[in-house]
């Protein structure tokens, strides 16, 4: 596959994640599944298809450093770095210039650090459809088969049929949904028509910049600004005055909402975005009581009459007659909360940042 590159979206906070995922270590550089961070899994899933020089890494300033340092095989060119988080249409747009500069007839597959997927031999065929319909110019993005009514995730709607690519079904896009209340989430599920959205497009640069022309005209031209001063001295000072001007917002938003190209591929790939204590839960093995627990923990555990728990702690844990709990000691902080509530350890990290309590953050 000619021009095929990765960009490996790595800038995301995990405040759902929290007090394990925090500002200087978040998400995506943690061991949550296995021995490896997420973003270190990231990478050995797509080796079979890019090569070390063919992978970009977006990400901010604060993280950097430690990517890097994870994956040295990566060039240092290949880090692209925003000077702070602007949401996802900004840090996209930017990497997606820089990519077409090195490579004018580049196809990218924008991709997460931080999610799990299980069945990697079918994500490295799908990429490859992916490849070859995006080369007709359409944006191709991966829709993830629901298997709940989930409130937390963004939905595609399928459209018309576009008939098959390398045996998987393809559909025109008929509409993008923010996260729905759990009445409209039902709904979806019910119609058997909605995907949902993983955050994971493939897209020929040249078509991007295009589509970030007709849709994001100002975000447009201050990126074709960066293009033309990039090899100048005073680049990074420019990146940084440009970077206070340019809006706040999604990809999706941005272009996913107003664009009439998308095709979307409906699969299983045993997909997680691992974003709550619980979905982590549901991925990572359980006793015969359906417990889980993670840390120096497994090795120095109480565990008495207690069901469908995940506890994570490297000191002593001890928990008794309590089910669908979710334990958390990060050393300086401990967090115990229902599992059915774990989306809400986000309001948390807000009330903490509102009242200057960064040092928890």
């Amino acid at each position: 596959m000619k021009s095929y590159y990765a960009l490996i979206a790595a800038g995301g906070r995990g405040t759902r994640l929290w007090p394990l995922s925090r500002a200087d270590m978040p998400k995506q550089l943690l061991p949550l599944i296995d021995d490896h961070s997420m973003f270190r899994t990231s990478i050995e899933r797509i080796r079979p298809l890019f090569a070390p020089e063919a992978i970009f890494v977006v990400t901010g300033q604060q993280i950097a450093g430690q990517l890097q340092a994870e994956a040295t095989e990566i060039p240092r060119e290949n880090f692209i770095i925003e000077p702070y988080p602007k949401n996802t249409a900004p840090a996209l747009a930017l990497a997606l210039s820089v990519i077409q500069q090195r490579d004018p007839d580049a196809t990218v597959a924008i991709l997460t650090a931080d999610h799990h997927i299980s069945q990697v031999d079918k994500f490295c065929d799908v990429l490859g459809a992916a490849w070859q319909l995006a080369q007709a110019g359409r944006i191709v993005t991966l829709g993830m088969a629901p298997s709940y009514p989930s409130t937390g995730f963004g939905y595609i709607q399928q459209g018309q049929s576009l008939g098959e690519c390398r045996g998987f079904p393809v559909y025109k896009s008929r509409r993008f949904t923010e996260k729905p209340d759990i009445v409209r989430a039902t709904h979806f599920l019910a119609a058997g028509e909605y995907s949902w959205n993983s955050g994971m497009f493939i897209w020929r640069v040249d078509r991007a910049m295009q589509d970030l022309e007709r849709h994001q005209p100002a975000m447009y031209a201050m990126c074709a600004y960066l293009q033309s001063i990039s090899q100048t001295d005073d680049y990074q000072q420019k990146l940084s005055d440009i970077w206070e001007t340019m809006p706040t917002l999604s990809i999706d938003f941005a272009i996913m909402e107003k664009a009439d190209n998308i095709a979307v591929i409906p699969i299983d790939i045993g997909w997680s975005d691992v974003g709550t204590w619980s979905s982590l839960y549901d991925i990572l093995p359980q006793d015969n009581f359906g417990n889980c627990i993670k840390g120096g923990a497994r090795e120095n555990r109480v565990i008495l009459d207690t069901r469908d728990t995940l506890v994570f702690s490297d000191r002593l844990a001890v928990t008794i007659g309590v089910e669908n709990i979710v334990v958390v000691d990060s050393g300086d902080v401990l967090l115990v909360c229902h599992k059915d509530r774990s989306q809400d350890v986000k309001q948390v990290v807000d009330y903490l940042r509102e009242n200057g309590s960064h040092e928890y953050l």
